[in-house]
C-alpha cells in the first residue's frame, strides 16, 4: 500500500480502513446497530459498545493490517464522508503460499439495507483484494437464516462449497454455515506478469 492512505472509492461510496478518530463512530454504528447484528454475531461484552474499547481495536487492527493477516475497510457515503458508518467489510486470516486466500465478513447498518450499497462496497474491495493483494480465493460463509447475505453473495459469484454444522458459537448457540468461496480466475503467480486485468 506504500505510503499513501489506502482509500477504494465507488460511484456512492468510499471504504478505507479505522484509524484513530474513528473510535465515537465505530462506537456509534456497533451500538446503533446492536440488535440488527445480534442475531448473527458473537455475544459482545459491554465494553465493546464503547470508544475505549475501539481505540484498542483499531491499533490491533492497523497491526495486523501492517503484518499482511487482514485488510479491515468502513464503507462510508462518499457525499458525507464524515457521517455514521454505512458498514464493514473485513478480509481476514490472509495466507499466502500456496494458499493465497482469506475469509469475508461484512455488515450494513440497518438504515443502510435494500439500498444496494454492500453490493457496490464488496464488489470494490474484492476488486482491490484479487488484484492489488492478489488473493486468488475468498472464502464468506453464513447462516443458513441469513437468507439476505446468501442472496449478495450468490449475486457476487459466490459459489456454494459445502454445509457445516455447529460450525460457530454465535447468538448464544453452535450455529450451522453455508461455506461459500469465489476465486479469482484471473490469478497468476508473482513470478508472472499480471494480465490485463491487474
Amino acid at each position: 500500500m506504500g505510503s499513501n492512505p489506502l482509500l477504494l472509492e465507488s460511484q456512492r461510496l468510499v471504504q478505507r480502513p479505522p484509524r484513530p478518530g474513528d473510535e465515537e463512530r465505530l462506537a456509534a454504528f456497533v451500538r446503533d446497530n446492536r440488535e440488527h447484528f445480534e442475531p448473527w454475531e458473537v455475544d459482545h461484552p459491554p465494553e465493546y459498545f464503547t470508544a475505549a474499547f475501539w481505540e484498542r481495536q483499531v491499533e490491533q487492527l492497523a497491526e495486523e493490517t501492517r503484518a499482511g493477516r487482514l485488510l479491515s475497510l468502513l464503507v462510508l457515503d462518499r457525499e458525507d464522508l464524515d457521517g455514521s458508518i454505512l458498514g464493514r467489510c473485513t478480509f481476514s486470516n490472509i495466507t499466502r503460499g500456496p494458499f493465497q486466500a482469506a475469509y469475508l465478513g461484512f455488515g450494513l447498518a440497518r438504515a443502510a439495507v435494500g439500498k444496494g450499497f454492500m453490493e457496490e462496497a464488496l464488489t470494490t474491495a474484492i476488486d482491490y483484494s484479487f488484484g492489488t493483494l492478489r488473493l486468488h480465493r475468498i472464502m464468506a460463509n453464513y447462516m443458513p437464516a441469513n437468507a439476505r447475505s446468501g442472496r449478495l453473495l450468490r449475486k457476487l459469484g459466490f459459489v456454494p462449497e459445502g454445509y457445516a454444522r455447529d460450525y460457530l458459537y454465535l447468538a448464544g448457540g453452535w450455529q450451522d454455515h453455508i461455506l461459500t468461496a469465489l476465486t479469482n480466475e484471473a490469478w497468476r503467480p508473482p513470478s508472472e506478469p499480471p494480465g490485463p486485468e491487474g
